[in-house]
């Protein structure tokens, strides 16, 4: 388009000094600008004639203002050279709100302070996962325009998060009801995002941060449930220990028994015998004496 309003300016120009009144000079130089103009009128419309839209964008075209309902999908495109060709990402896209300082989207502290059911403040980190659906693109820059973000997004998860905040108590967000608040959630910006032609993906409730009162009682409390579990382990091991040492004991009983019933004159001689072949087979022993009726073993130095 550039280039056919300059062909425009050239040919003005060419008008201008190719005035019969004018010094023939000038008339002849005119011809240069006649051709420039023709030049570039010629690669003007050609260029304007044919688009490229990018992988992952889609081209919304407008006329003098009016959006098409044509979409251009990613490639080369020979167009009416007259119009404008807008590319909007249709890719995953994300829209983060976070108190910590330039993670999200605004600058500064952005987080989403919420009242719970117990009357609670709490501070969530929230991030957006989104689309634009393709075939729509016409109608999201015709009815909102291409800050839908701040007009769409952000409002509405805002509006949400604070409208759901409210039916839980503040530890049940911060723990078992998490996943089901954030679904909730999900849920109902799903059909808002559908009727404006977005495609919500995914939320992602990232963080919670409670009152510091409340979070040290929870602290507390997940320390004595903790406290109590290691208090069950001991009992538990103490409880094993002692049934360790019953059965060694009974098992320690069992064996005299065993041994004081069955267990002879002869027997225990014949244990001694054993005994003193090997100590006469010892580096250490010197004389051993067997009378018959008791016996004796002498061991002497080396």
């Amino acid at each position: 388009m550039f280039l056919i309003v300059l062909s425009i300016i050239f040919l003005a120009v060419y008008f201008v000094l190719s005035r019969k009144e004018q010094h023939p000079s000038l008339n002849k130089f005119s011809q240069y600008f006649k051709l420039a103009s023709i030049g570039l009128a010629i690669v003007g419309i050609l260029t304007s004639c044919f688009v490229q839209v990018n992988g992952g964008f889609v081209g919304v075209q407008s006329l003098f203002g009016k959006v098409q309902d044509e979409v251009l999908y990613p490639g080369l495109h020979f167009i009416n050279p007259l119009l404008d060709v807008k590319q909007m990402d249709a890719r995953t896209l994300n829209y983060t709100m976070s108190g910590v300082h330039d993670e999200g989207n605004k600058a500064g502290d952005d987080g989403i302070r919420a009242l719970t059911k117990d009357g609670l403040e709490v501070v969530m980190d929230v991030t957006v996962l989104y689309q634009v659906i393709a075939a729509r693109a016409p109608r999201l820059l015709n009815e909102i325009g291409v800050d839908y973000q701040d007009k769409v997004i952000r409002p509405i998860a805002r509006t949400k998060i604070r409208d759901f905040c409210v039916y839980y108590d503040a530890v049940e967000l911060y723990s078992q009801k998490r996943d089901e608040f954030q679904l909730k959630i999900f849920k109902s910006m799903e059909t808002d995002f559908n009727s404006r032609g977005l495609i919500l993906d995914q939320l992602l409730v990232r963080n919670i941060t409670l009152p510091a009162m409340v979070k040290s009682a929870i602290e507390e409390k997940i320390k004595a449930e903790q406290d109590a579990q290691k208090m069950q382990f001991v009992l538990q091991k103490e409880k094993q220990e002692a049934e360790r040492k019953r059965v060694e004991a009974q098992g320690i009983a069992d064996y005299q028994k065993i041994i004081n019933t069955g267990l002879t004159k002869e027997q225990l001689q014949y244990e001694m015998i054993k005994a003193y072949k090997e100590l006469s087979t010892s580096a250490n022993s010197k004389v051993i004496v067997l009378d018959g009726k008791s016996s004796q073993v002498m061991i002497g130095p080396n």
